[in-house]
């Protein structure tokens, strides 16, 4: 599947964790098969874009906010290109204050990886 597919899936993953909801409550919930959702989540399988509306109507957000912080992997994808979007995407769901605090951590990792 495509880096973005794997994206997508990511994102609703983060989402519904964030909510609390196991991926057996979100299914239910959405009215979508668990095995379908899990293939969504992994980025195995393309969400048509009425499970898509299921899914974030089940989440109570809406389009904007599913996709707000989607930022797909850089053209030469690699793994590595859709790690960072991944990371890229997580960082931007977090708060200001949340941002700082990833940073400082990174700060002293990079600090304990080149001594």
């Amino acid at each position: 599947m495509s880096d973005i597919t794997k994206i997508i899936g990511n994102r609703i993953r983060t989402l519904r964790n964030d909510k609390g909801f196991s991926i057996e409550e979100l299914a239910e919930k959405a009215d979508i098969n668990t095995t379908h959702l899990g293939r969504i989540e992994r980025g195995e399988s393309i969400p048509r874009l009425d499970s898509i509306e299921k899914i974030i109507n089940a989440l109570g957000i809406t389009f904007e906010e599913l996709f707000r912080y989607i930022q797909p992997a850089a053209k030469t994808s690699g793994e590595n290109d859709t790690s960072l979007a991944f990371l890229i995407n997580k960082l931007n769901s977090l708060k200001p204050g949340e941002q700082k605090e990833v940073l400082n951590l990174f700060d002293i990792l990079f600090r304990l990886i080149n001594k």
